[in-house]
């Protein structure tokens, strides 16, 4: 089979594409025929070292997949040949990555594909679709009334916090660009702020003059004294990038009144909480309300130079590798 592998950590020139023998399920695996793979900011942090997690080389890259059943262990009853499915937790922690032809999937890390649901747009929202359910429900708790500010509402997992926050009955509180609040005002946010305005506290304050109760910052800008400063009492804010980011941490605002300061990365998720998330995420792809906003496919061939855009900052929306043929 074909795919996308690297045999050491270092920039996205140490990927390769080309043939590696194909994998066999084992008693409670699935065989699947991919058709599509995302490509994430973690991919290029665990690819390059940034993001430490046993390896054995070659090792397959990516998260994310979607695709069609061909075999299955002999423990596996949930699926069966044919069936149409997606994944969202390989190439982390001793499990091979995504991007292959053929790849072996853990049982409890797979998921049906909703009836109808494309493939390529599936995948592209899985890794962050499922980042923002475990950051609002998991971690931060979210409960129907609650104000959620979300940094950075028009970017991938800015834009699935605000449907899912929304379909939760919270009032949503978005920054973006002043040409994204269309956009944001038609995906769920009540309130919309211009991320250039030059007093965006003193906004956000006007749109939730009781507080916050749930701050994300999209970016991993992470300006903790001021978000802090926004909060209710036992306001959360949650952490979800940033991997870099060193800000200050006003601790007397904090423990004064009872709010909190929680981190998370998906890739510590446990199963059963992965296959929570896949539930809500497909119960919003079958009814229209979760959808990317915009797609970018290419070839798994072109993985390397994927990363390479990513890590420069050149991509708009995500990027989705294609296990089909090229013409």
């Amino acid at each position: 089979m074909r795919a996308a592998y690297i045999e050491q950590l270092g920039s996205p020139d140490v990927i390769r594409y080309g043939d590696l023998p194909t994998p066999e399920p084992g008693p409670t695996d699935v065989l699947v025929d991919v058709t599509a793979v995302s490509v994430n900011h973690v991919d290029t942090f665990v690819r390059s070292g940034a993001w430490r997690t046993p390896l054995t080389f070659p090792f397959v890259i990516g998260r994310d997949l979607t695709g069609t059943v061909a075999a299955v262990g002999a423990g596996v009853h949930r699926f069966r040949p044919g069936d149409r499915v997606w994944c969202n937790s390989l190439g982390h922690d001793g499990r091979q990555g995504a991007a292959a032809e053929r790849v072996v999937v853990p049982v409890d890390r797979l998921y049906p594909l909703p009836e109808g649901a494309d493939p390529c747009e599936t995948v592209a929202l899985a890794h962050p679709a499922a980042t923002a359910h475990l950051g609002l429900f998991t971690h931060g708790r979210l409960r129907p009334g609650e104000t959620v500010v979300v940094a950075g509402a028009a970017g991938n997992v800015g834009s699935a916090l605000v449907v899912m926050a929304a379909a939760a009955g919270a009032r949503v509180v978005a920054t973006a660009s002043a040409r994204d609040a269309g956009y944001c005002r038609e995906i769920g946010a009540d309130h919309v702020i211009d991320y250039r305005d030059p007093d965006v506290p003193a906004r956000i304050r006007e749109a939730a003059p009781a507080g916050v109760d749930l701050y994300f910052d999209t970016s991993g800008a992470n300006d903790l004294e001021t978000a802090v400063g926004l909060l209710a009492g036992r306001g959360r804010i949650v952490l979800l990038a940033g991997l870099r980011s060193r800000p200050v941490l006003p601790v007397g605002p904090l423990y004064l009144r009872d709010r909190s300061v929680l981190g998370f990365a998906i890739s510590h998720a446990t199963a059963g909480e992965l296959a929570e998330a896949a539930g809500a995420i497909n119960r919003l792809v079958a009814d229209g309300s979760l959808r990317p906003r915009a797609v970018e496919r290419l070839h798994l061939s072109d993985a390397a130079e994927a990363h390479r855009r990513l890590e420069e900052g050149k991509v708009s929306g995500k990027i989705v590798l294609s296990t089909d043929a090229r013409a």
